[in-house]
């Protein structure tokens, strides 16, 4: 498989499903928190039921999905080829999380 293909296939048929999953994950989770919190706050309140908003449920339009995709490709790239000159840097073949954890404050500084 060419390196073309493979990213190809990383992108459409790996990274994009888990992405989505991600995002979608953390919406549900948001979602039940503001739900608890409108419960919590109708029980506190005179306002009687049917005063809170309409849950609308949370997509995602497909361009950003790429455009996500796409930052956290570039972002593990980056990562791996600081955490390699580090690795060189220190004469060591492989990288290891110590490589990881020396690069990643610059990095989140850079993104």
């Amino acid at each position: 498989m060419g390196e073309a293909a493979f990213d190809f296939y990383l992108h459409f048929f790996l990274l994009q499903p888990l992405i989505h999953a991600i995002l979608k994950r953390v919406w549900t989770a948001r979602t039940l928190e503001r739900e608890r919190i409108e419960a919590n706050e109708a029980l506190d309140s005179e306002a009687g039921a049917g005063t809170s908003k309409k849950s609308r449920p949370t997509s995602v339009n497909g361009n950003a999905l790429k455009l996500s995709c796409e930052l956290v490709r570039v972002f593990v790239t980056e990562a791996v080829q600081r955490a390699a000159a580090v690795a060189e840097a220190e004469g060591s073949t492989q990288i290891e999380p110590s490589h990881l954890e020396f690069i990643l404050p610059q990095l989140l500084l850079d993104f």
